[in-house]
C-alpha cells in the first residue's frame, strides 16, 4: 500500500489531484454526471454545509468583520475609471454569488439572488495630503474598509473603493464577505478583472465564456450527493482516524485564556532563506513528497516540543473545488481537514514525513465532509474559550494572488496587518521566488508578538535541522541557535552569589515584606497579593499549623494545584519550622498511603475537592478553600 502511496504522492500535482478526484468517485458509487443548473423558478435556494455555519456565526455575532476578505492593490498608470466600474458591473452580471443576499425563511436560511445589480465604485481623493501623509492614510483607510461590516440580509456582499494619488497612482481596495467568497474566488475575481479592462479599453466585448454553472447549482448539488452513503463512507474514515485524539492543544500561553475569545489578533512573518526553500523542496521529491508534507510535518514537531504532548491536531483549509466546473466561480468552497499525527521521540524525521505522507493522502481522498459536518458527528465536548476539534490552523500557499494585468498599468499588492484572528494561531507558509515567507496571525487574547516571533524562528532552526539530517531521531532536533545555547546553559548558570546562611528561605522573604510590604508579591490570573498581604495569610496558616501540633522539623502534606494557594501553603508551612511533603492525587492510593506514613505528616494542607482522594486516615485536615 506504501508504494501506491509513495507513486501518487510524487505525481505532478494537477495528476493528482485528477486521479484522486476518480478515486473518490469510485468510493462513492458514483460515476461523474457534473453539477447541473439548478432551476431557478424560485428567488431562494438552499445554503452550502459552509455558508450555513457562517450564517449562524453571523446570527450569533452580528456585524464581525471576522469573515471579511480584504484585498489592497496599488496601480500606476492611467487608470479609467468608468471601464474599471464597468468590469465590477459586468462580473456581477457574470457571477450569481456577488448578486447574493441571505435571509431566514421559517428559521431556515436561504440564498436570494438579485436579478441584477450594480456596484457604485466609491472614491476618495488623497491627492490634496501632503506626500509624507499618504501611506499612513492608505493604511487607515485599508483598516477601516477591512473592519466594516457586511449585512447578509441587504447587502451586497462586495464593496470597492478607490483612493486616488498623486502622479496617476491610486490604490484600490477590495472587500468580499466570506460567505460569498474565499481565497481562490479573489484570484477569480482579479483574474478575470484584468481580461475585462483590456477587452473594454479596445472596444472589445467580454472575452469570458458564460458559466455552466453558479454557487447556488453547486450548495444544491452538495446537499443531495453528499448523503446516504456517499457521506457515510466518507465519515467512516475521519471517525477511525480521530478516534482518541486530543481535542485540546495545550501550548503555553502568554495569557490566561478568556471564557470567550475576543478574536483580536496581530501577524508576525519570517522569511526563510532561499538555499533552506530549495532544500525543503528537494527533500520533498527526494522522499516522494510535497513541500507542503515537510512542513507540516515539521510544523508537528515544533508543536509537539511546545505542548509535551506526542499527537497533534492541526486544521489546514482546501479547496473544495475538485471538479472542474468549480474552478472560475466565485463563492465559499474551501473546506478545513483535521489533520491528525502521533509523533515518537525515537523516531526519525524521515520515518514522520512517511507518515504525514500516507494520512494526507488519506484525508485528500475523504475531503468532500465538510467540517460542519464533521464536528456535528463527532460531537466533541464544546469549549467556548476553544475551536472544537483543533485551536491551530496550518497552511501552504503555492497559488499566488494572479496580478491585475490592466493595459497601461503597473500594479503590486498592498500589505494589510491582520487585526483579528480566527483560532489560537494560524501559520501559513507562501512559496515565492526568492523562498518560503513564514507568516502567523495569533490571538492577542494569549500571545505576545515576542513569542510568536521566537516561534518563527525556531521553526527555520528546526528545518535546517530536518534538511541537513532527516535521519536524525526527532527528540535530536535542536530549536536552540549556538548562540542561545552558550546563553541558556553558560551565561544565564552564572547566578552564584552569597545569600545570609544563617537566614531560611522564609526569613528573607519577611525582609522583603519589611522592606516593600505594599508591592505586588504574587500574581496568578486575576489574584494579586502584595508582600504584606501574602505574609499575612501565610503568618495565618503557620499559627494554625502550630496549633494542629506542627512543630520545627516536622513534615506537612499538601495538594493544591499551582495557584496563589499553594505559594500560601509552602511558606505557611516553612514559617511553622516544619517542611512540605507534595502530594499528588492521580497518585496510586497505596503510594499516596506510604508517602504519608513513611513522612510521619500528622496534617496535611489541601483543597478541600483534592483531600477527598487522598487517604487522610486519623490525619488533621487543613483547607485553604
Amino acid at each position: 500500500m506504501s508504494d501506491v502511496y509513495d507513486r501518487l504522492a510524487s505525481l505532478p500535482p494537477e495528476k493528482r489531484e485528477l486521479l484522486l478526484r476518480q478515486l473518490r468517485q469510485k468510493q462513492a458509487g458514483n460515476v461523474k454526471t457534473g453539477i447541473p443548473p439548478r432551476p431557478r423558478d424560485t428567488d431562494t435556494h438552499p445554503l452550502s454545509f459552509a455558508q450555513q455555519r457562517l450564517w449562524l456565526l453571523d446570527q450569533l455575532q452580528p456585524g464581525s468583520p471576522l469573515y471579511n476578505v480584504p484585498v489592497a492593490i496599488r496601480l500606476s498608470g492611467a487608470l479609467d475609471v468608468a471601464t474599471l466600474e464597468r468590469c465590477f458591473n459586468e462580473l456581477l452580471r457574470r457571477h450569481e454569488s456577488l448578486r447574493t443576499t441571505l435571509r431566514s425563511e421559517q428559521g431556515q436560511p436561504v440564498q436570494v439572488i438579485a436579478p441584477q445589480a450594480e456596484l457604485a465604485l466609491e472614491t476618495a481623493d488623497l491627492r490634496a495630503l501632503p506626500a509624507a501623509q499618504h501611506d499612513a492614510e492608505v493604511r487607515r483607510l485599508a483598516l477601516e474598509e477591512a473592519r466594516k461590516p457586511f449585512d447578509l440580509e441587504r447587502g451586497p456582499l462586495l464593496r470597492a473603493r478607490l483612493l486616488s494619488l498623486p502622479e496617476q497612482e491610486c490604490v484600490l481596495l477590495l472587500t468580499m464577505h466570506h460567505i460569498v467568497s474565499d481565497g481562490w474566488s479573489m484570484g477569480v475575481l482579479v483574474r478575470e478583472m484584468g481580461m475585462l479592462y483590456a477587452a473594454f479599453t479596445q472596444g472589445q466585448p467580454s472575452p469570458l465564456m458564460e458559466l455552466a454553472v453558479q454557487y447556488v447549482d453547486y450548495a444544491s448539488w452538495q446537499r443531495e450527493w453528499l448523503r446516504g452513503d456517499v457521506l457515510s463512507k466518507q465519515l467512516d474514515y475521519w471517525r477511525k482516524q480521530l478516534a482518541g485524539a486530543s481535542r485540546v492543544l495545550e501550548l503555553p500561553t502568554d495569557k490566561p485564556r478568556p471564557p470567550r475569545p475576543s478574536f483580536q489578533g496581530a501577524s508576525s512573518s519570517r522569511p526563510l532563506p532561499t538555499a533552506l526553500s530549495e532544500s525543503i523542496k528537494a527533500l520533498a521529491q527526494k522522499e516522494g513528497a510535497t513541500p507542503f508534507m515537510v512542513l507540516l510535518a515539521a510544523f508537528q514537531v515544533l508543536l509537539s516540543r511546545y505542548s509535551g504532548q506526542d499527537d497533534i491536531c492541526v486544521g489546514s483549509p482546501i479547496a473544495g473545488r475538485n471538479r472542474g466546473e468549480l474552478e472560475d466561480l466565485i463563492g465559499f468552497f474551501v473546506n478545513t481537514l483535521v489533520l491528525r499525527t502521533r509523533l515518537s521521540p525515537q523516531q526519525s524525521f524521515r520515518e514522520l514525513l512517511a507518515q504525514v505522507k500516507e494520512m494526507m493522502l488519506g484525508a485528500y481522498a475523504h475531503q468532500d465532509v465538510p467540517f460542519e459536518k464533521l464536528v456535528e458527528e463527532l460531537q466533541p465536548q464544546r469549549d467556548l474559550s476553544r475551536s472544537p476539534l483543533f485551536q491551530v490552523m496550518f497552511a501552504v500557499q503555492n497559488a499566488p494572488m494572479p496580478e491585475l494585468n490592466l493595459p497601461g498599468l503597473k500594479m503590486r499588492p498592498v500589505t494589510l496587518e491582520s487585526e483579528s484572528s480566527k483560532f489560537d494561531m494560524t501559520v501559513a507558509f507562501t512559496e515565492r521566488a526568492e523562498g518560503f515567507l513564514a507568516e502567523v496571525e495569533y490571538s492577542t487574547d494569549l500571545y505576545e508578538s515576542s513569542t510568536l516571533q521566537r516561534m518563527l524562528e525556531q521553526m527555520q532552526l528546526l528545518l535546517e535541522g530536518i534538511v541537513a539530517s532527516p535521519e536524525r531521531k526527532l527528540r535530536e532536533l535542536s530549536l536552540l541557535s549556538t548562540n542561545e545555547r552558550q546563553r541558556l546553559l553558560v551565561d544565564w548558570n552564572q547566578t552564584h552569589t552569597e545569600f545570609p546562611r544563617q537566614r531560611n528561605i522564609h526569613q528573607l522573604f519577611e525582609e522583603r515584606v519589611r522592606l516593600h510590604p505594599e508591592s505586588v508579591a504574587l500574581e496568578f490570573g486575576e489574584t494579586r497579593l502584595s508582600y504584606g498581604e501574602l505574609d499575612t495569610r501565610a503568618n495565618q496558616l503557620a499559627h494554625l499549623l502550630a496549633s494542629k501540633g506542627v512543630c520545627s522539623g516536622d513534615l506537612v502534606g499538601i495538594c493544591v494545584e499551582r495557584s496563589a494557594d499553594l505559594v500560601v501553603g509552602l511558606l505557611g508551612i516553612l514559617k511553622a519550622g516544619a517542611a512540605y511533603v507534595p502530594l499528588d492525587p492521580a497518585y496510586p492510593q497505596q503510594r499516596l498511603t506510604f508517602m504519608l506514613e513513611d513522612t510521619r505528616a500528622h496534617v496535611v494542607v489541601a483543597w478541600r475537592h483534592l483531600a477527598q482522594a487522598l487517604p487522610l486516615g486519623d490525619r488533621s485536615l487543613i483547607c485553604l478553600d
